[in-house]
């Protein structure tokens, strides 16, 4: 009897780790899951406004060297400004939990983000993390590229070159700026799914 109580439990258990996977990761050509979250000025954003554009999703976290190492050498908001101006809508997103690492009140976030010469569409406030477990993400960066069909073409690193070294920039492939150039002249992303590297998201 008791080994069959266990064999419940077990398949119980199962059962509910496939449903948590289930909900909390999203697969290249899917539909990418729908949200909604305010920005560091107050106002909402959701993804399904922008049906009809490709939609960058970049986690960030400014205490992250990985994240350091492209925002202090200009290599994240320099792909913010290219993008931007080909339309591309990109939303920068912070799930740190409240007194983790990287959480800062709105205005701190919006001053930071002025000195470093941010460019993302938004700034997006995800304290709870439910966008950012919605989505699986799981490193500071983890970056996601959805296309106008509102499916995912990317997830995963922004690069080839795990490191907090910014020398390591001009020597990587970026994944990211890959599968966009890739889905907006109408080919097929090469390379649609990495392992993010980074500091892990703090939830």
């Amino acid at each position: 009897m008791k080994r069959y109580w266990h064999i419940l439990v077990m398949l119980f258990a199962l059962v509910l780790v496939t449903h948590w996977k289930a909900q909390s990761e999203v697969n290249i050509g899917r539909p990418a899951p729908d949200f909604s979250l305010s920005d560091t000025q107050g106002k909402n954003y959701s993804l399904s406004q922008y049906k009809g554009k490709f939609v960058v999703l970049e986690w960030f976290n400014f205490d992250c060297p990985f994240v350091g190492k492209h925002y202090n050498s200009g290599n994240m908001q320099n792909l913010q400004k290219i993008y931007r101006d080909k339309d591309v809508i990109w939303l920068s997103i912070n799930s740190s939990a409240a007194e983790k690492e990287g959480f800062y009140p709105a205005d701190e976030i919006n001053r930071i983000a002025l000195e470093k010469g941010m460019s993302s569409t938004a700034i997006l406030l995800d304290p709870q993390g439910k966008v950012g477990k919605l989505y699986g993400a799981k490193t500071t960066p983890h970056m996601f590229v959805i296309n106008p069909e509102g499916e995912l073409i990317y997830q995963g690193a922004i690069d080839d070159k795990p490191s907090v070294d910014p020398a390591d920039i001009a020597l990587a492939q970026n994944y990211v700026q890959a599968a966009l150039d890739a889905a907006m002249a109408g080919e097929s992303v090469v390379v649609p799914s990495t392992k993010s590297y980074g500091c892990s998201v703090k939830y």
